[in-house]
């Protein structure tokens, strides 16, 4: 009978350390997301709105795939870092967007689609991850294609595009890094 209880006892205990491990591998991945990305309905005529009503600059989408190392590597590396979320939040609003998913949503055009048919379609996006911003009309401002470096690049990104450096004629993200970091 003994015998019996310290096997139940054991079986207890491994399996609450499971659920433990379990809690500490996957926590860093919903802070991430749950920190970075503003609640939404699929609808980005509605997010642009919320971005000007919040004074934002407009909206950041963030194109991924659920098997992606590199959205992956973004997420738990980047977006969760509490100076990104700061810096984001205060200027645009934060939308993710799965390249495969048949989840109904609308552009910014205030057309009816899918979120697979907006990535492939509407902006050719094949890979993941790409990080598009969008101005305040629903124009696309930049387009990055892959992860950052790190933190620093993924924030001198977000600067290119509140300085309105994108707007230059003949700039671009590589230019404006070159000129933050001359060496």
């Amino acid at each position: 009978m003994s015998l019996i209880r310290g096997s139940i006892q054991f079986q207890r205990r491994l399996l609450g350390a499971f659920f433990m491990s379990l809690m500490l591998v996957s926590a860093p991945l919903i802070a991430a997301e749950g920190g970075f990305f503003d609640e939404n309905f699929g609808n980005l005529q509605d997010e642009l709105k919320a971005a000007k009503q919040e004074g934002k600059q407009g909206v950041l989408v963030f194109f991924e795939m659920d098997e992606c190392p590199f959205c992956h590597k973004m997420k738990t590396t980047v977006f969760n870092q509490p100076e990104v979320q700061a810096y984001f939040h205060k200027h645009f609003r934060m939308v993710s967007i799965d390249i495969n998913g048949d989840v109904d949503m609308v552009n910014f055009k205030g057309q009816a689609t899918t979120q697979k048919k907006f990535s492939f379609d509407e902006y050719r996006v094949r890979a993941t991850p790409v990080i598009a911003f969008f101005d305040l009309q629903g124009n696309l401002a930049t387009k990055f294609t892959g992860p950052t470096r790190d933190v620093k690049e993924f924030m001198q990104l977000g600067e290119f595009v509140v300085s309105g450096a994108y707007k230059q004629p003949g700039m671009n993200f590589t230019l404006f890094k070159k000129a933050q970091n001359p060496s």
